[in-house]
């Protein structure tokens, strides 16, 4: 039960609650090994960041829906669009839906890799040219899609507008005017589901390796960002 054990640590590890017992609580190491190594849904494939509950309370699909954030601080409503696409696709997409931002962007790098518990560290840094910024990331393509310890958020605080790849490998934007996104998303076939649930709403599980907190380092270091 070693590896359960730990295994449990990172199970649903985002604060949101969960009623009921883990639908991992009963597994064996083979069944448990055996959902992992599932990657491909149909016609959507998961990167190696994130696997779905074993009961598959939602099922990984492509797709976006409009939302709206409330910032609680500012007491303003922001809308955002939610997005997931398939590995295949998914770090082109999201260079792409960049190109809305303007010519220079802050950055901020998302850790939860020296945390135990929940909840994650945010690196920034202000002004970078994007296409240095998309040329270094490309370095890093292994890291951005399959680290479940790390994400990123591009924005540009003139406009403003935010896009963020986050730890799950889903795709948001935030601004008053998401048109750009929303057309971007059409033009590469992510299809408009207003009931669309993310595999973020249900148990899911993180994974990562010490490699890739070794890798995180070096991508910081090459964006300039500080600790």
């Amino acid at each position: 039960m070693g590896f359960l054990k730990k295994f449990f640590k990172n199970v649903f590890r985002d604060g949101h609650p969960h009623a009921g017992p883990s639908s991992f609580e009963n597994l064996t190491e083979q069944q448990l090994e055996a959902h992992m190594q599932v990657a491909r849904y149909g016609d959507y494939l998961l990167t190696d960041a994130i696997r779905p509950s074993f009961d598959l309370q939602v099922v990984p699909t492509a797709g976006y829906r409009h939302d709206v954030y409330r910032d609680k601080e500012n007491g303003v409503d922001i809308p955002v669009i939610m997005a997931s696409a398939s590995k295949e696709e998914l770090l082109d997409l999201f260079f792409e839906l960049l190109d809305p931002l303007g010519d220079e962007v802050d950055v901020v790098l998302e850790t939860s890799h020296q945390r135990a518990n929940r909840g994650h560290d945010d690196l920034y840094r202000e002004h970078i040219d994007l296409p240095i910024l998309k040329s270094s990331l490309y370095d890093f393509e292994d890291l951005l899609l399959n680290d479940g310890c790390m994400g990123i958020a591009v924005l540009n605080p003139g406009i403003p507008l935010e896009v963020q790849f986050d730890e799950h490998k889903l795709l948001m934007m935030y601004g008053h005017d998401l048109n750009d996104f929303e057309a971007i998303l059409d033009r590469n076939g992510i299809p408009r589901v207003d009931n669309l649930r993310f595999i973020t709403e249900a148990e899911h599980v993180h994974s990562s390796t010490d490699e890739f907190g070794e890798r995180f380092e070096e991508m910081r270091y090459r964006l300039g960002v500080e600790a």
